[in-house]
């Protein structure tokens, strides 16, 4: 199998100086890629299923294991939370005191940095060409978990990376979370 990378973007929140939360979405379901040489990709909401407990997944900035590692999970477990939930795969992890978590947290506050990325192997894909010629592939399995990445550049617009703002903008996602959660059940519940 191959290994693959994708990234993509969100918004940065600003963070008080004595914050060193990390967090962002490194997969986002159902949203169309960027165009990654003649087709774009989509994630399956299913495509995670039992990944996360057997990866060794790493937290690097922009892929690159040689600058250091921000966090890890392995089979779940570590300084790196990973949760699927139904936007899709969320990181969290507190930036260690270290000239990269320093360098990440400063290039966060600039707005340098803004979307993640992830690196995988594939386990099933299907493709279809879609009404407007564009070819799309579909990810419906995903085989193992490599990395989750703070980028510069994303394959995905719709991923995101941010340092945690205690207070206002906490409590604001939090509050989104909870309504988010509402409405699934409540969908649930009519189906």
């Amino acid at each position: 199998m191959i290994k693959e990378i994708r990234n993509s973007n969100n918004e940065i929140t600003p963070i008080l100086p004595e914050s060193r939360t990390v967090s962002g979405y490194a997969i986002v379901f159902n949203s169309d890629s960027n165009d990654l040489g003649g087709f774009i990709e989509r994630i399956d909401p299913n495509s995670l299923d039992g990944v996360v407990e057997k990866s060794d997944v790493l937290c690097l900035l922009n892929h690159n294991e040689d600058r250091g590692v921000l966090a890890r999970s392995n089979k779940g477990e570590g300084s790196l939370t990973l949760e699927i939930d139904e936007i899709g795969l969320k990181y969290t992890f507190e930036a260690p005191n270290t000239a990269l978590g320093d360098e990440l947290l400063e290039g966060l506050r600039r707005g340098d940095i803004s979307t993640s990325s992830f690196a995988f192997t594939v386990g099933k894909d299907s493709w279809s060409k879609m009404e407007n010629g564009t070819y799309l592939r579909t990810i419906n399995s995903i085989n193992e978990l490599f990395d989750v990445s703070p980028v510069y550049r994303a394959a995905y617009d719709a991923t995101s990376v941010k340092a945690d703002s205690r207070g206002l903008d906490a409590i604001k996602q939090q509050e989104k979370e909870e309504l988010a959660n509402y409405y699934k059940e409540l969908r649930n519940k009519l189906k």
